[in-house]
């Protein structure tokens, strides 16, 4: 316990304490390697931030190498500020490698913008989707079918970018499809992996449209390898699903002029007014009394 104290003690107390401090300040390159620190340390996350950081610390600590040799000239202090700020180029030339490294054609920059950026997808993560479909748009041309009912294999998944898509079973208008939503969402998600299936509907192109395809084996090694992407397109999926559903409550029509509302099963939305029932004790108390009737339309007296 004493060699403890002791060292503790040694540590603590044994070293010149600043009686006198210094009266002027340091020079301007000092003050100047803090104002950088204090900025760098206010960026954000993401690759663009971390360019920003890596920039700023980078410079704050030249800075303090250029005081400690100007200044200081302390060997040691020049040291580890230059060996920081080494480290800080090579990683601001890495950061800025990968940056270049997932740019991105305009149509998938706008695709990315749209829809993975503000569910917070790291464009690393979106750059293994691109790659999954080839980085590739298809175009389909007007009045083309993307699928024909009973006969197109369901083999891929497949997300427009832009057009209309007129989904039709049996000649029947069914909905749209509009860009950003998925044009095979119902039927990659009522089969399994290891199943195959023929689409029940079908699709074609009411305007030019081009859509980005995953081939459905492709697609599930991806998932295989990556869980988080897997999640991600089961949600996009679970939404995409729903908006067609909901684009299909006012088609679904049940008789007599009764609509059938999927988000309530077990109640009936009445669409044409009802004209409440005359009570047989109200009409005859009427009568009784005297009140005047005016005579429907066509009906005569007996």
């Amino acid at each position: 316990m004493g060699e403890n104290a002791s060292f503790w003690e040694s540590l603590i107390y044994a070293h010149p304490t600043c009686t006198t401090w210094k009266q002027e300040a340091e020079g301007s390159i000092y003050h100047l390697a803090s104002i950088f620190f204090v900025v760098g340390f206010m960026g954000g996350s993401g690759f663009f931030g971390l360019l920003y950081v890596f920039s700023l610390l980078g410079l704050g600590f030249l800075c303090s190498s250029v005081w400690a040799w100007l200044d200081v000239c302390a060997a040691d202090i020049f040291s580890w500020n230059f060996v920081l700020f080494a480290i800080c180029f090579v990683q601001f030339v890495y950061v800025t490698y990968q940056v270049r490294s997932v740019a991105f054609d305009r149509e998938f920059q706008e695709l990315y913008s749209a829809l993975f950026q503000p569910l917070g997808i790291s464009l690393t993560v979106y750059r293994k989707i691109v790659l999954c479909c080839d980085a590739e748009v298809i175009t389909l041309e007007k009045e083309h079918c993307y699928a024909m009912q009973g006969k197109t294999p369901i083999d891929k998944l497949s997300l427009l970018v832009s057009g209309r898509i007129r989904v039709t079973v049996d000649g029947e208008f069914l909905h749209y499809i509009f860009p950003l939503q998925f044009l095979d969402s119902p039927e990659w998600d009522s089969l399994r992996p290891t199943e195959e299936g023929i689409f029940q509907v079908t699709l074609t192109a009411e305007t030019d449209c081009r859509y980005v395809a995953w081939r459905r084996k492709k697609l599930y090694l991806l998932f295989a390898k990556h869980r988080f992407i897997s999640r991600l397109f089961s949600i996009l999926i679970g939404s995409d699903i729903a908006e067609k559903l909901y684009a299909l409550n006012d088609r679904v029509h049940v008789g007599q002029g009764f609509r059938y509302d999927i988000r309530l099963p077990n109640f009936y939305h009445v669409a044409l007014p009802e004209t409440p029932p005359v009570q047989p004790s109200h009409r005859s108390h009427r009568l009784q009394r005297g009140s005047p009737r005016r005579k429907p339309a066509g009906v005569t007296n007996c």
